[in-house]
């Protein structure tokens, strides 16, 4: 059991010790790297948990939004647009653009036949 405690501690001391060494100065928070590698070489397990947890930066996730989120919607529509350096797009890519498409084609002939009959009956009454 200690032999498995003792290969873990220096698993995660050596993991500590590398991501502090190849982290640009400006990652690194509270202290400067030289104290971290320091702290973690003395107290292996304490200073590894205490990097981890306090001392790095981490990056930011970047929200792409649900399936439905129209931030997608918008992006999509804007490659359709032009030409541009986007990835190609995927077949259920191209069916889903088509099928947007004809709904919008068919949205706009059915107002349009609206229109003709609001206009044929205005001109029926006069």
């Amino acid at each position: 059991m200690h032999i498995i405690l003792g290969a873990l501690t220096l698993v995660v001391m050596i993991g500590a010790l590398a991501d502090i060494i190849t982290r640009d100065e400006s990652q690194v928070k509270h202290l400067p790297k030289i104290v971290w590698i320091i702290l973690v070489v003395l107290l292996p397990l304490v200073g590894s948990v205490l990097w981890f947890a306090v001392g790095r930066e981490y990056s930011k996730p970047v929200d792409l939004g649900g399936f439905g989120d129209p931030r997608r919607w918008d992006r999509t529509a804007a490659s359709h647009g032009a030409a541009t350096d986007a990835a190609p797009m995927s077949q259920t890519e191209r069916e889903l653009a088509r099928l947007e498409r004809e709904i919008a084609h068919a949205e706009q002939e059915e107002r349009i036949r609206r229109l003709e009959r609001e206009l044929d009956e205005r001109r029926g009454r006069e």
